[in-house]
């Protein structure tokens, strides 16, 4: 009984009350009350999201909704009040093995709408469960047929597979399905902690690839720097005195050299005998 249907009811009664006790007609009274209890429980309301199947003597009748509607007592039923909204069921895996024999637990959510409300009343007894049911096989075939990296990184590719399975599965019911959202996908501790110790052996061996190639790089700098240095002694001498001087900066710092070293690293000689060298006429050959 809804709020219109009981206020009329209300109304008939008080006037069946009226004329029994003012105009003293007992049969006005009586048609007055069977009118009130015929309005009360043949006036039905359906919501704006919401929609009535009605049987006539056990047949279907007329899908009624929303707003109001009217039935006939006794002779009429509503089998069933269909919620058109869109409507959630969540769903889980659990211990269910990937196709690299993994045990995972999976928990997905399901987003769908009845757009058929007289199949989805006639056609299956209890439509929301078999949605359920539908959906949690739906999954397990899924996590049996994909590997756990899949699982992992294809999220989207994975919801839209689960999208298409339980949607061809439930259109015969009046149930159309609008998305599946995978929530979560765990794994065993001690598989966690195996594949953490693999991502570091593998970050790790990849440092160690890159120090390689960077110790590579250099030793072959310091080959062509030799190969200058041994052609030129005078930038072979400015560079140790660089390094010594770079040395020495820092506060502190004692150096103790050979006095033969300091003698090699004077510039005045050095210029001298690279320039003696220069000038020193050629012997001929065979003198």
């Amino acid at each position: 009984m809804n709020p219109i249907s009981f206020t009329l009811f209300i109304v008939f009664t008080g006037l069946a009350a009226v004329s029994f006790v003012i105009a003293r007609s007992p049969l006005l009274a009586a048609g007055l009350f069977i009118i009130g209890l015929f309005i009360a429980y043949g006036l039905k309301m359906a919501r704006q999201w919401e929609k009535a199947v009605v049987l006539r003597a056990g047949k279907l009748n007329a899908i009624s909704g929303p707003g109001l509607f009217f039935i006939i007592p006794v002779y009429d039923t509503i089998a069933a009040w269909i919620d058109q909204r869109i409507q959630t069921t969540a769903v889980n895996a659990e211990q269910a093995l990937t196709r690299d024999t993994v045990p995972v637990n999976v928990d997905a959510i399901v987003f769908w709408v009845a757009h058929d409300a007289q199949r989805a009343a006639l056609e299956i007894a209890d439509y929301k469960m078999a949605i359920q049911r539908v959906a949690q096989t739906s999954l397990r075939e899924m996590i049996g047929a994909s590997a756990l990296s899949e699982l992992l990184s294809e999220r989207q590719a994975a919801d839209a597979h689960l999208k298409e399975q339980i949607g061809r599965k439930t259109s015969d019911w009046g149930i159309t399905v609008n998305s599946v959202e995978i929530r979560d996908v765990a794994i065993p501790a001690a598989l966690q902690d195996a594949m953490s110790r693999q991502a570091q052996a593998e970050r790790e061996k990849q440092a160690r690839v890159i120090l390689g190639s960077a110790e590579a790089e250099v030793a072959a700098k310091f080959v062509e720097a030799a190969q200058r240095y041994g052609s030129n002694p005078v930038a072979l001498q400015l560079r140790a005195m660089n390094i010594v001087y770079e040395t020495t900066k820092e506060r502190g710092a004692t150096i103790l050299m050979p006095s033969a070293m300091v003698d090699a690293m004077n510039p005045g000689g050095i210029a001298g005998l690279v320039a003696l060298a220069a000038s020193a006429p050629k012997e001929a050959p065979g003198t």
